[in-house]
């Protein structure tokens, strides 16, 4: 989910968020340098080696999105040239499907995980996270509401696009069974990219999308010039976004966990929060959570 804080002067187009999707389509998070005290730290093959493999959903502006054909921006990207800073070693993003995230983390495909990804209950069954941001979902209508949308209520009786394996989609199927029991269906298209969800959107086949709050409102902000979208309602069920770490990697969660609370102590992590205008997400304790055994 996503943040209370918002947004943003970049003039990207929907079009530009494009990306989550494939294998490949990395990204230097951060510049590796010489090992620092809480680099030695890290498990002994990442300081071999100085990089830290990043899976991320690259096409969810403005966290983490391509610009200029390859080069990976975003809250996510610059917070994790934060961390890389505090440990001497360089962050590399490498771009796939958010719904297969987690077993590509499982199979160590890559070391991390840092996608916009909400802290639940679920999730902390199969990994482990360090917490670095909070965010509510947001409703995203079209521009003017012309459906008077409000909030989920609202949406019985209507179509919804959203992104497949994110928190969205755990929050509408909720709301598809109140729906039924109030006798008008709540119907759900779901994609692979929050992107093709936009699409169904703006082309009327939905009357609604569901996204993290920073998301829908750089979208509502962006798009066709902002004349697209609307962000409505209050954020539902604001929560942390957490960097995911295979539970067993406790060298690795401790090591991340310190940069970030280095990060934040020495300003960094909040110049990030300024940058991109999401200051009201701001966390300061790096909490670590389903670190135990599943």
């Amino acid at each position: 989910m996503r943040a209370a804080g918002l947004l943003l002067g970049l003039t990207l187009a929907l079009a530009a968020c494009g990306g989550g999707g494939g294998e490949g389509g990395g990204a230097d998070g951060a510049a590796g340098g010489e090992l620092t005290e809480l680099g030695k730290q890290l498990p002994a093959a990442i300081q071999q080696s100085r990089e830290i493999k990043v899976g991320s959903d690259i096409a969810y502006a403005p966290v983490e999105f391509y610009e200029n054909g390859n080069e990976v921006r975003g809250i996510d990207p610059d917070l994790a040239a934060a961390i890389g800073e505090k440990l001497g070693v360089k962050l590399t993003f490498t771009n796939t499907t958010f719904d297969g995230i987690i077993p590509a983390l499982l199979s160590k495909r890559f070391d991390v995980i840092m996608s916009a990804m909400s802290v639940t209950k679920e999730r902390e069954k199969e990994i482990s996270f360090v917490a670095y941001f909070n965010a509510g979902t947001s409703i995203l209508v079209r521009k003017g509401n012309p459906e008077g949308i409000q909030g989920l209520d609202d949406l019985c009786g209507k179509t919804v696009a959203l992104q497949r394996g994110t928190t969205q989609e755990e929050v509408a199927k909720a709301q598809v069974a109140k729906c039924k029991a109030s006798g008008r269906e709540l119907k759900l298209l779901t994609f692979d990219r929050d992107t093709e969800a936009l699409l169904q959107l703006k082309s009327g086949r939905a009357s609604a999308d569901m996204n993290d709050f920073p998301v829908a409102a750089y979208n509502a902000q962006t798009s066709g010039g902002g004349n697209d979208f609307e962000v409505v309602g209050a954020q539902i069920d604001a929560g942390p976004y957490g960097i995911g770490i295979r539970k067993e990697d406790a060298q690795l969660r401790a090591a991340i966990q310190a940069a970030l609370k280095a990060a934040i102590a020495d300003g960094s992590y909040d110049q990030v929060m300024s940058k991109w205008d999401v200051t009201a997400g701001a966390l300061k304790t790096a909490e670590v959570s389903g670190a135990g055994t599943s």
